[in-house]
């Protein structure tokens, strides 16, 4: 069995979360156009005939400003540091920039055997690719330079293939059956947050955190006969964390209408996820400069 660490890294926004994502064949990481969507590092593992390979996506790599920001890049350096693999992701519809840079500074201090991929190939024009290729092939000793597409799935078989030729034989370190080591509160609480992050703009993003306070299950009575098609009823309680007032009357709209659609779109993948009717509570928390308090990044971070 060939089992390992496959890191997948580069700046936010390149398509990381939605390479986990096609590569395992499920939703495990939240998807959202705005920038540092993924916050920790998420583990997807794939278990085929040849063994598992165990995918780290990781938040894009940036300079932190906040100390949730310096959280995010602990995760990438842990990430980096136990990692048997690399992968660094880049967008060929984006040009070369600062970002891009700082990310390959990053990576010149290790010795990890690292693919490029260049991902989002299918929405450049072909001879576009070269160039990218030339630019990059001497930057770093990358083992692999592949084109791909995280959407439609250009080329994931090959990268599948080519990863299991760098890793180690071992024994498989997860069940058959597991694709992800995420807390059931994590899950949903990212749930809520990727419905959230698509209907708020600017500045919202980056100071709106989700944590999901309680989840309590009604299972019906068994000894009762129970309707055709009537399932168990599930309690989510969740707390949405702003940094200003202004803030959470934005995020509650005129009336209540804009927390009303991110509740019902979040409860229907909630439902789906617990396969379970969902009765979701959601409430607005004004915590100043919570992106630097522990307490908070503890909660969001699925630590307590």
């Amino acid at each position: 069995m060939r089992v390992g660490y496959v890191a997948l890294v580069g700046r936010p926004n390149v398509g990381k979360s939605a390479l986990l994502n096609a590569m395992l064949g499920e939703k495990v990481a939240i998807i959202s156009d705005k920038p540092q969507t993924t916050r920790v590092s998420i583990l997807g593992i794939k278990t085929s005939d040849q063994g598992q390979i165990i995918f780290i996506d990781n938040p894009g790599i940036h300079k932190p400003l906040h100390t949730l920001n310096r959280r995010m890049m602990n995760f990438v350096y842990s990430a980096l540091a136990t990692a048997d693999l690399l992968c660094l992701l880049i967008d060929a519809s984006q040009k070369h920039g600062h970002g891009d840079e700082f990310v390959l500074e990053t990576l010149r201090k290790l010795n990890t055997p690292l693919f490029l991929l260049i991902n989002k190939a299918d929405i450049v024009r072909k001879d576009t690719i070269l160039p990218i290729i030339d630019r990059y092939k001497d930057l770093l000793p990358f083992k692999e330079i592949i084109p791909i597409s995280a959407l439609r799935g250009t080329n994931l078989d090959v990268l599948e293939k080519k990863i299991y030729g760098y890793l180690p034989e071992a024994e498989k370190l997860y069940g058959d059956d597991m694709i992800t080591d995420q807390t059931l509160k994590f899950r949903l609480a990212e749930a809520i947050r990727e419905k959230l992050l698509k209907r708020v703009s600017e500045e919202l993003p980056f100071v709106t955190a989700v944590f999901v306070d309680r989840i309590e299950e009604r299972r019906p009575d068994e000894e009762q006969e129970q309707p055709e098609g009537r399932r168990k009823l599930t309690y989510v309680g969740a707390t949405i964390f702003v940094e200003r007032e202004s803030h959470r009357g934005i995020i509650l709209g005129h009336h209540g209408q804009v927390i009303k659609e991110i509740g019902t779109e979040a409860r229907q993948e909630i439902e789906q996820i617990l396969d379970s009717r969902v009765y979701l509570e959601l409430k607005v928390k004004v915590r100043e400069r919570w992106r630097d308090s522990s307490e908070v990044l503890d909660l969001i971070e699925g630590r307590k």
